[in-house]
């Protein structure tokens, strides 16, 4: 032993300078992300956000800023609850490979096997659907066809309505040639996940996905908001600034919409989830492996081919873009990118994975920031895969928000039309069309006089109540809630034709959930 002796002060003087070399980095590493979060928060005055980040598997970032309602003093923390909107895809389909792996499910099972009643418009479809099929946004429909039995909320629409009125929503591309975003055969996933787990969805994401991998402040189902405590509520931008809208009550229901949108959780438990991911012999609660490896990577296998978009080509030197399991993939400065986006009126999240790195990040935030959110994943991306030091260098937060604003400004970007003055359409003028009319899978709405207007009102989606006004040659439906920020078109046929009506945004690049294009209405009977 005593050859050896003279070596130990030196391997504890090595092992000091390694850690003082790596504390460091951290606060250089600490350093980088603070300026960008900065950066961001000042160009954008978001109402309340949080960041995560993971690298090597470990938390080395945290960060919350902001209030869980703008100026109530209630400032956001990590363990402040947010919704993640579309990112509960991923939660849906972990808990599904959680049942493939117990030998309780495939992949390939046709949907039919577990739900009788599925109906697609096409019966060949109906045979042919799979429950991958549900996952990947290839059913040929319209992006956000059904979209108006979800959003906006309250409304009384159940997944037994959703199951019934997919067999009138009408396919616009084949099955399976194209992506297309969807959002309601998530719900009929939600309902395999229900029947083969032997319990509601939302018990069996508790017991699936939150329980074994210790997710304790995730919330989805029916729960007191005052009793679970630390919510954050949306924002929505009105004349320059941040106002809540859409807040909870103090009771917050089960929603129809869960399995495609209806998680909240923390920033803690988003990095223990992004953590999850990035540690592939991850155990659950019990010890066990929480996922197989083979479930892990059929999650994340290229299911359906993506468009890259100009921006992505520019921006990451992106060269594939597909949609796995509740995920999509791409590569961005060579490196493998498993990302998802969720956006509800006025919460955004972003959740991005680079498995290779074993690294990502998570951002939530309480307001409606689509840019902000974009910034946010180019620069925290960059962190990691940065391959082009010259354009890297002249490209901060400042360039990619400029270019943002300058792409939305730029000739043609939007078409929504330039509508002249209008004025409320009279009971006179509209006298043959006043009535109750009724759409397959929508339901009823009536078209009937108050007073001197006429007012259209949903009877299952109440927010969907407004004011038939003239614009020029066409009648228009201007919304009375505020929180449904996009007009309709109501076309009525021609007078010597039955009583119908078709419906379109007024701006066609709006949000593609409110789907006015899918209603065909026809009329049932008289006003009350």
């Amino acid at each position: 032993m005593r050859h050896d002796s003279p070596r130990w002060p030196a391997l504890l003087f090595f092992a000091a300078f390694a850690a003082i070399g790596n504390a460091g980095a951290q606060q250089s590493r600490t350093a980088a992300l603070d300026r960008i979060v900065d950066e961001v928060q000042a160009r954008y005055r978001l109402p309340g956000f949080a960041v995560g980040v993971v690298e090597n598997g470990e938390v080395v970032y945290r960060r919350t800023e902001g209030e869980l309602i703008a100026g109530s003093g209630r400032k956001i923390g990590a363990d402040s609850l947010f919704k993640i909107a579309s990112n509960s895809k991923s939660m849906t389909t972990a808990a599904l490979a959680r049942l493939v792996d117990a030998g309780k499910l495939r992949w390939d099972d046709p949907v039919t096997k577990y739900l009788p009643d599925f109906r697609m418009h096409d019966d060949w479809v109906t045979r042919q659907m799979q429950v991958r099929d549900l996952l990947i946004h290839n059913s040929g429909l319209r992006a956000g066809a059904g979209d108006l039995m979800l959003w906006p909320e309250p409304n009384t629409f159940t997944r037994a309505d959703i199951l019934h009125g997919l067999r009138y929503l009408k396919p616009v591309h084949s099955f399976r040639s194209r992506y297309d975003y969807d959002n309601l055969l998530y719900i009929v996933a939600g309902e395999v996940a229900a029947k083969v787990g032997g319990a509601p969805y939302e018990d069996v994401l508790k017991r699936e996905v939150f329980a074994p991998l210790g997710l304790s402040r995730c919330q989805i189902g029916a729960w007191d908001r005052d009793g679970v405590g630390d919510v954050a509520q949306p924002h929505a931008r009105r004349d320059g600034r941040y106002l809540p809208v859409r807040q909870d009550e103090a009771r917050i229901a089960a929603s129809t919409m869960d399995p495609a949108g209806g998680v909240r959780c923390s920033l803690n438990d988003m990095t223990t989830w992004l953590r999850a991911w990035l540690t592939p012999d991850r155990r659950g609660a019990d010890g066990k492996p929480w996922l197989s490896r083979e479930q892990r990577e059929a999650l994340w296998r290229a299911q359906m081919p993506m468009n890259v978009s100009p921006r992505q080509r520019d921006w990451a030197n992106t060269h594939f873009a597909a949609y796995g399991y509740g995920w999509r993939l791409t590569d961005a400065d060579g490196a493998f990118k498993v990302s998802h986006t969720g956006t509800l009126m006025g919460m955004y999240s972003l959740v991005t994975l680079l498995p290779d790195r074993r690294s990502g990040f998570v951002v939530l935030i309480n307001g409606d920031a689509g840019d902000a959110r974009s910034v946010f994943d180019q620069m925290l991306t960059r962190q990691f895969t940065a391959a082009q030091p010259e354009r890297d260098r002249e490209r901060g937060v400042a360039w990619y928000a400029d270019a943002l604003a300058a792409e939305a400004q730029a000739p043609g970007a939007g078409r929504a039309p330039d509508t002249p003055r209008s004025k409320d359409a009279t009971p006179a003028e509209l006298r043959p069309r006043l009535g109750v009319y009724r759409d397959p899978w929508f339901g009823e709405v009536s078209v009937c006089a108050r007073g001197q207007s006429v007012r259209f009102a949903s009877r299952k989606s109440p927010l969907l109540t407004g004011t038939i006004v003239r614009v020029g040659p066409r009648l228009r439906v201007d919304w009375d809630a505020e929180e449904v920020d996009t007009p309709a078109w109501i076309d009525f046929a021609a007078s010597d034709q039955a009583a119908t009506f078709v419906m379109s945004k007024v701006d066609p690049d709006a949000d593609f959930s409110y789907d006015f294009e899918d209603l065909a209405f026809a009329r049932v009977g008289d006003c009350g």
